[in-house]
């Protein structure tokens, strides 16, 4: 696959958001998720094959590290195969701190789909201007600045991707990593939170949130969220982004409804566990949400070591592993 000065067939780069690919259906979704999320990717290369973007990964490709369904990864080693695909790996995609062996992406970049930028920058021309696109993996460090090599110009527009607890505006009490600027790093693409979120400009460095292209719990915040792409084309002056939808289903046709019990009173526990039952009940789901729902809403009145004994074990019988 190309690599270097010479490479320029591309206009811009697609940014593929946290996937979430596996082989069963997380949460509250109604529907068949392990293929409607592979088409949303298949979705995401084809658009970036017709319109001449190199497909650009944020991390968590997978939700599972290990022990994904054959056919699934049979399924991505077509689609990959006539494509250049690069990008970093999430804490979604390796069982340890770092990527190992045993993980389910090593397969994909040991067979050459899909290009890892920890070690190595991604370096071509788009639309004549030189890029060079670089990347942070998950617990990686992000740099404090990027050192050029002879013939990276001024011109030289630099890339970098994260996927990292980033402190953004909406995501200020889980964030731990201060967004900065960082000398000759033009933009910082962050993946790993799932939502879409205001930029933060350092500087001469743009921090953005472009979001996931899939929704994977029932919650207010999935049901505000567009799955979609960020799409940037590079120019003479510099780039334009713009968000592109990736098709996808209404929220009420692609989660269950929430069961809500009709009890009124003081008596707030005893119809929190008539709820949860119901849900426990009426939703039997892969992942087993409808228990954790259930324990959730029940558990404050047992003692806490208990309460945590009861959801350890039910995380075990569930290996439920959503964020």
């Amino acid at each position: 696959m190309p690599d270097g000065p010479i490479n320029e067939q591309y206009v811009g780069l697609l940014v593929i958001g946290d996937p979430h690919l596996e082989g069963r259906t997380p949460g509250f979704r109604r529907d068949n998720y392990p293929e409607v999320i592979l088409e949303k990717f298949a979705w995401c290369l084809r658009y970036a094959q017709a319109n001449r973007l190199l497909p650009t990964l944020l991390g968590d490709l997978f939700d599972k590290p290990r022990d994904n369904p054959t056919w699934m990864l049979g399924s991505l080693i077509v689609l990959l195969s006539d494509v250049e695909c690069i990008g970093i790996y999430g804490n979604h995609d390796c069982a340890e701190p770092q990527l190992s062996d045993h993980d389910s992406l090593s397969l994909l970049v040991k067979s050459g789909r899909i290009r890892l930028l920890d070690d190595k920058p991604w370096r071509g021309h788009m639309n004549g201007r030189p890029v060079i696109i670089g990347g942070s993996s998950y617990r990686q460090p992000i740099p404090e600045s990027f050192v050029a090599e002879d013939g990276d110009g001024a011109a030289t527009l630099v890339f970098w991707l994260t996927h990292h607890d980033v402190i953004v505006p909406g995501y200020e009490e889980q964030g731990r990593l201060e967004t900065r600027s960082i000398d000759r790093i033009d933009l910082v693409i962050n993946g790993h939170i799932h939502r879409q979120l205001a930029d933060v400009q350092r500087d001469q460095t743009l921090w953005i949130t472009p979001g996931n292209i899939s929704r994977r719990t029932r919650s207010e915040a999935s049901r505000d969220h567009i799955p979609a792409v960020l799409r940037i084309d590079v120019n003479e002056n510099g780039y334009e982004r713009r968000v592109v939808e990736v098709p996808h289903q209404p929220f009420n046709d692609v989660f269950h409804p929430e069961l809500v019990d009709g009890a009124t009173g003081a008596d707030t526990s005893s119809s929190a566990f008539v709820a949860g039952l119901r849900e426990l009940q009426a939703r039997r789901t892969e992942s087993g949400a409808g228990l954790m729902s259930f324990l959730q809403k029940n558990l404050a009145q047992f003692d806490g070591s208990v309460a945590a004994e009861i959801m350890e074990l039910a995380a075990e019988v569930t290996s439920n592993g959503d964020k």
